[in-house]
């Protein structure tokens, strides 16, 4: 009794039940916290729009950091065409207070589903810059971009 039950509810849910694949299961639990890894939480500010220029929002670019390591990680969500392989940046720079630019890390993908990164680059006694790039579903190769406009996340 014990196996036929077994094997109904099995049929069941591989012919019209829910099934869940490791794959989708994976990729909707991805988050930034989990791109960057343990110990990396979101700085202020560190979530910003990438707009097309009409303002369209392709998704988001996310600053993250370290207090243990100094490490700072950027990675970029896409919120529309997910699934869509497109061109997707995300990029960090350092720089040491009264310095000019330093460090910095950037990471492209021409195939990108749903985020990219981790960029991690060194930042203790730094400030940083980060932007994220994304294109639409490549039909009219319209961009979005976010751009910090001011060095920040000063440690």
């Amino acid at each position: 009794m014990r196996k036929s039950t077994t094997i109904l509810l099995a049929a069941a849910l591989s012919t019209g039940g829910l099934m869940v694949t490791p794959a989708y299961a994976a990729a909707s639990a991805a988050t930034p916290e989990r791109v960057c890894g343990p110990g990396f939480a979101r700085v202020a500010h560190s979530k910003q729009a990438v707009k097309t220029p009409s303002k369209r929002v392709l998704g988001y670019v996310y600053l993250l950091y370290n207090r243990k390591t100094g490490y700072n990680c950027v990675t970029t969500f896409k919120t529309s065409n997910v699934g869509i392989p497109t061109f997707t940046m995300a990029t960090i720079t350092t720089q040491t207070r009264g310095a000019n630019p330093r460090a910095s890390g950037e990471n492209e993908g021409r195939s990108v589903k749903r985020y990219l990164g981790p960029v991690k680059t060194y930042g203790k006694g730094r400030c940083v810059k980060y932007m994220g790039r994304i294109q639409d579903d490549g039909r009219n190769a319209v961009e979005g971009k976010s751009r910090w406009k001011r060095w920040g996340n000063c440690d």
